[in-house]
């Protein structure tokens, strides 16, 4: 990861600190480095020119629609960020929840103990990610339809990017992720969680702050293990050769009713842990949400997103198990009204963490602010999703190539956490 960029107009200059650091990647395909540089200045930079349209409706689109769907998911509940004791209460509850209490307790465990966790107040994280919408299924029975293929994450394709997490106790975290030179800020400054794109107005989320979902894939174990204290054990199974305990976790009606909207009914969101039994690690999170767009003319359009995170390559930072890289996958299915309607996305990503710190000294809480444009969900009409069809409006148009025979108005992103107002956005027929 590079973190300074060359002055080019000054050869006394002083070097640029990048925000993000930028993949090392990047240069690999460039024998000049100053080229390598231009490059990456002019990738930084607003581009009005199209870039070469795909199944997804273009290079931007297909960006777009990475961020908002897999750049910064929260995780459905808020979790409680101060310590439970986990002895006193095992005995007291049914055995599928005393069974994932001491599964819970094994995990704190393994990551490195109360006494470890208890003693971090802040975080830093810096990595890199390869992201791709792999893959696009629709007609009248999607998994006896083509699929329109590309070429995945593990074989070298996608969007390159680089993020860096700040995370501070109780509730404080903050995010800035740049794939391609698009990028996407969120955070929560403990009693709002907001979102910020280059497409949409900064936006807060209905229902209390929660976590970002990113922070759980092995770089939280105390947040982590707080999550699924109230989960209960449902079996177990095999995870990338190793053999796991599942412990489930489902969403209250209160919480998904504070989430929802007039117009979006969020049905159901569940949330499952693959916890190692030789190390008591988490090896796989995986959350699955659907939701309903209501419609007078119909039972509206549902909407069922599907995420799979298989964590890897944990490493001892500070005394704490820490995970150093892994893998996405995200289908999102919609389905409802006809069935020529159905559709199906994947995406992938991988990431890797380069660096990670705790207990960052100087950290202020300035730092969590909010954007000062932010508009509260509260005061929009709007939804938590990216929507499609006829009546529907989007914040960005989506054109599919005309060789592909697949409606553009298809290819959605649904993100719980984007509220924003219809309104706010034009109709448009070409959709």
């Amino acid at each position: 990861m590079r973190k300074l960029c060359p002055n080019f107009d000054r050869e006394d200059g002083l070097d640029t600190v990048l925000e993000i650091p930028i993949p090392e990647e990047m240069f690999t395909s460039h024998k000049s480095t100053s080229l390598s540089w231009q490059n990456v200045k002019s990738w930084m930079k607003p581009n009005p020119e199209r870039s070469a349209p795909s199944v997804f409706g273009g290079r931007n689109t297909e960006i777009q629609l990475l961020l908002g769907v897999a750049g910064a998911p929260l995780i459905p509940l808020p979790v409680p960020s101060d310590h439970h004791p986990i002895n006193q209460s095992i005995k007291d509850h049914p055995i599928e929840a005393s069974m994932a209490k001491y599964i819970v307790q094994q995990y704190i465990a393994a990551a490195g103990g109360e006494t470890a966790l208890n003693s971090i107040d802040s975080m830093y994280a810096m990595g890199k990610v390869r992201m791709v919408a792999s893959e696009f299924t629709a007609g009248e029975v999607c998994k006896n339809s083509k699929a329109m293929k590309v070429k995945g994450v593990r074989h070298g394709g996608g969007e390159m990017g680089g993020f860096v997490l700040w995370q501070k106790r109780p509730d404080f975290w903050c995010l800035e992720l740049v794939v391609s030179g698009c990028k996407i800020s969120a955070g929560s400054d403990g009693v709002v969680a907001w979102r910020q794109t280059p497409w949409h107005h900064s936006h807060a989320s209905r229902g209390p702050p929660r976590p970002l979902r990113r922070t759980l894939q092995g770089l939280d174990p105390r947040t982590t293990g707080n999550l699924f204290l109230n989960s209960v054990c449902i079996g177990e199974k095999t995870i990338n050769e190793e053999d796991c305990f599942i412990l489930k976790l489902e969403t209250e009606a209160s919480t998904l009713r504070a989430r929802s909207s007039k117009n979006v009914e969020i049905m159901r969101h569940t949330v499952w842990g693959y916890f190692s039994q030789r190390t008591g690690l988490l090896v796989q999170l995986s959350d699955s949400h659907l939701l309903r767009i209501k419609s007078p003319a119909s039972d509206g359009v549902f909407w069922e997103t599907t995420m799979e995170s298989l964590i890897q390559d944990y490493r001892t930072v500070d005394g704490l198990n820490i995970a150093h890289a892994g893998t996405t996958s995200v289908s999102l299915f919609r389905f409802g009204e006809n069935s020529d309607s159905h559709s199906r996305t994947r995406m992938e990503e991988s990431w890797t963490i380069e660096e990670v710190d705790f207990n960052i000294k100087g950290l202020s809480l300035d730092c969590f602010l909010p954007p000062a444009d932010l508009k509260k969900a509260d005061d929009q009409e709007g939804c938590h999703v990216v929507v499609e069809g006829r009546n529907a409006k989007l914040p960005f148009k989506i054109s599919a190539p005309a060789s592909s025979k697949v409606s553009a108005a298809k290819v959605v992103a649904i993100d719980l956490d984007d509220s924003y107002s219809m309104d706010d956005v034009d109709d448009d027929d070409d959709l």
